[in-house]
This record gives C-alpha cells, structure tokens and sequence, in this order.
C-alpha cells in the first residue's frame, strides 16, 4: 500500500508548465531558488510569467494557455512533485540543447540568464492527484511565482500514479543531465503542431496520443482514455433488436467504418446505401451487405433476395460473385429465408455478433485484422455465420489475453529478480511457472516480445542486442483487459 505524504507547501509555477509536467512533455521547472533534493511539494498554478517575454516566445514548443484560479487564491492542485535534482546553470552551458530538452526557448533561458546570471533547474518526479485537492493560500500569487507558497491546511497524496514509469523517468533524466540531444526531434515538432487541432479534432488526438506514447510522455494517462465512440457502439444491438431499421443502418456502417473498411457506400448518414444497397465496403475488400431491424418477427426471404437482386443490378455479375455477401439481422431466418441466403454464399450475423467485432477493434486498436475477417466469412457454412465469426473472436480474445499475460510475465520477472530487463530465454523458462494461456516456443514468444515493443503498441520496451537471443525486454505499461 502506498504510505501517504502530508504537504503544507506548494511550488507556484505558470499553469501551463504544470500541464507540461502532468502530460510528462517535460521533467524540468526553473524556481527561483535552489530546492533540496528529496523535498515534496504541490504543484501551483499561476497566470503569469517570470520575465517579460510573449507567451509563444517563452516556451518553445505549443503549449495552451491555461487558466484554473479565482480571485480567492484558491486553486485546485491536480499533482504534486518530488525533487530529484537541482542544477544551477550558466550561459557555459549548451543552452540550444537545454531549450530541446525542456519547453523553454533559448530566448527565455537566455533572458532569465541575462537577469539572474544563473538558472535553477529542478528535475521533478511528477505524481498525479486521484481526485483534485483544495489549496488555498494567502499572498499575491504572481509575486510568488517561481517560489513556494503555504496553505493553513495541508493536502494528502500518495506516490499512487506516477506520470512516468520509473525506466523512463531515469532515461530522462540522465539525458538532461548529460545534454544530450533528443533523440526524435521530428516527433515532438510534429506532437507540438498537433497540440491545438487535438483539442477539437478525434484524429489528431488519436495521433497525439500515439506519438506520446512513442516519446515516453505520460504513458499511464493516455492509455486509460477509453474511446467516445463506445457511446453509440453499446446501441447496436439494441437499435438492431427494435423496429428502428434506418438508425440501425447508419450503425452498421459506422461499425463498419470503425473496424476500418472504406468505400462510398459506407456513408453513415444516408439513408439507404449506394445504389439501394444497405452497405457497400470497397477496401481492404468488396462487400455488400442489407441490414434487418426486428423486434419480433422472423426474417423473411425478401431481405437475401433483395440483397442478390439489388447487389446484381448495382454491381453487376462479376464484382458481386467477388465481393463477400454479409446480412446484419436481430430476428431468426424464417426457412425460405435461410435457403436463399445459405445456397447463395450470404453470411448471416446479428447485431450482437457486429457489435462484439467493433467493441474489440475499440477497446484493442488494429486487433480486428479484416483480411483475416474475409477468409473467415469466405469459408462454408453460409446461411447462418454466427458460430464460426464468434470462433474468429474468440481466437482474437485469446491473442489478446496471451499479450496481456506476455507483458504481466516481463513485469513481474523484473520486479522478483530485481533487474531492469530481461532476455527472451529467461522469460521462456519463467512463463512455464506462471500458468500460461498455452505452450508456446521460444522464437514465437520473442516475435510476439518484438510486437509488445513496437511504439505503435509500447507495452514493453527493447534493448536491441546482436541477435535475437541477445534482445532484452523491460516493461512500460499494462494490457489491460477489458470486460466489455
């Protein structure tokens, strides 16, 4: 259990430096005055900053202004901090390299150079609030900007939820107390254009994320934000057991859409597809489709009828004998119903079944592969698809909870052994103690090891060695599972 730290006192900082330092984009403050290594603070907003520079030219990246105080000086801390080292620098320093290291310009560092002959670096381990606390303090904030400030009551925390995982805060810090380079500049360029258009734009936000995932940037918090689309993801199987058949439409094609698939026919405010048909997927493969909203009633032969004849007419002969032929529907197949669709090669799913498919390409992004899908629903039986798409899921399921068991594995191996990564050999003879999902061999773990530590999955990471026996492995963060 986490021990628990009373702090009386509170660092006053420019709000935007303090969400720099919650989003983990940075590790370094500049106070006014040298701090003590091991000294516990919270972290304090103020609306101003230290030297009389514009806003966008005294940080050096894009960071929002924020504003969170009222007229009472009252503020709610969201995070507190640790100080883990403090230098005192001059302009002998390498300040261009300093300013990629933090988000301060080298105009700011050399002005606050120009006016203190000196700056005070303070290198904080940031540690995030579970629910934000009440400080309220008595002096004029902005005169104590850069300095601490007390409160009459004091404020608890926990060293619960770190911003950054030990590992990366190390590497860190050692790179800002050695200088040296970043080691993608082009990436934090990139995360800093994108940092405005997120706000409003989903894209960029996904794109956001991803790239402070790669850079090491607060990987606890950007993993744990589930996706909003699950909103309207949750009613498609209500909407699809009810007499709503134009919303459920539009649901389909969007779950179409979210699992990846493109095409004109997948615009999920029309009502009724291109051409008649329901859906229509040109990429990554040609399907048609009709969707069947019921309540109650069976399905009838007209809806695989309609789909053979409006998919004929609209596509002609050969595309439609290509494409894979798909029905969405709540009610049971009435029998003349089942042998149209079946003799035809039509796949029939209802709505719980497409729901499961977008639910799991949600919660695990790209764990849907749609090529894997088509082969799928190209193989016998037709008619009714139920079974062998549930047994596609649940071979997808079982590839997640392996991953997720993989990165447990390194987790926990590390923490027992007390080393800091490991090698594919070692984790191979511990994964037989740990009552593995199923055997797998040594060169399939360290394939699956490499996937865990692609950036664009960033569970664990890699120390490339000389062959692959040599690569070692250390943790970043959790797979969750989820319970949908």
């Amino acid at each position: 259990m986490n021990k628990l730290f009373s702090l009386p006192t509170a660092l006053c900082l420019p709000a935007p430096e303090i969400e720099a330092l919650i989003q983990g984009q940075t590790i370094a403050a500049m106070p006014k005055m040298f701090i003590r290594p091991g000294q516990r603070f919270a972290l304090y907003p103020a609306q101003s900053l230290p030297i009389r520079l514009p806003f966008e030219k005294y940080y050096r990246v894009n960071i929002l202004p924020v504003s969170n105080l009222d007229a009472t000086h009252t503020s709610n801390i969201k995070a507190w901090a640790r100080c883990e080292l403090c230098q005192i620098l001059d302009e002998t320093k390498p300040l261009d390299i300093l300013s990629q290291l933090t988000i301060f310009s080298p105009e700011a560092l050399k002005e606050i150079i120009k006016q203190q002959q000196h700056i005070f670096l303070a290198y904080l381990r940031v540690y995030n609030l579970a629910s934000y606390q009440e400080f309220a303090v008595n002096s004029n904030i902005q005169d104590k900007l850069g300095k601490f400030v007390s409160s009459q009551s004091s404020i608890t925390v926990t060293e619960e939820l770190p911003v950054l995982s030990d590992r990366t805060f190390t590497q860190r810090k050692q790179q800002l107390e050695k200088l040296e380079p970043p080691l993608h500049p082009e990436l934090q360029e990139l995360q800093s254009a994108l940092a405005s258009i997120a706000i409003t734009n989903p894209a960029a936000k996904n794109l956001d994320d991803e790239i402070k995932v790669f850079l090491g940037w607060n990987i606890y918090q950007s993993h744990q934000i589930l996706d909003t689309d699950l909103t309207w993801i949750k009613k498609i199987a209500e909407v699809g057991n009810s007499s709503d058949g134009h919303q459920f439409e539009k649901l389909v094609r969007r779950g179409l859409i979210k699992l990846g698939f493109t095409g004109l026919g997948l615009n999920p405010d029309a009502t009724g597809g291109a051409g008649g048909m329901d859906f229509y997927t040109e990429n990554p493969f040609s399907m048609v489709g009709e969707c069947k909203a019921t309540k109650t009633e069976k399905v009838p032969d007209g809806t695989p009828a309609q789909l053979l004849k409006i998919g004929m007419n609209h596509l002609g002969k050969f595309q439609y004998d290509n494409s894979i032929k798909l029905i969405v529907a709540a009610g049971e197949l009435n029998s003349y119903a089942l042998r149209t669709a079946t003799e035809n090669h039509m796949n029939v799913i209802s709505p719980e079944t497409l729901q499961k498919l977008v639910e799991l390409q949600t919660y695990y992004k790209n764990s849907i592969n749609l090529l894997e899908l088509k082969l799928c629903l190209q193989q016998a039986p037709f008619g009714l698809a139920e079974e062998k798409v549930n047994n596609y899921l649940e071979k997808v399921e079982q590839s997640i909870k392996l991953r997720s068991h993989l990165v447990n594995l390194v987790k926990n191996y590390l923490h027992n052994s007390g080393t800091e990564s490991a090698g594919v050999d070692a984790l191979h003879g511990a994964y037989f103690g740990s009552n593995p999902p199923r055997p797998i061999k040594t060169e399939e773990m360290h394939e699956i090891l490499i996937e865990l530590s692609s950036p664009l999955t960033g569970y664990l990471g890699r120390e490339k060695g000389t062959d692959w026996r040599s690569d070692r492995f250390y943790f970043l963060r959790e797979l969750q599972i989820y319970s949908r």
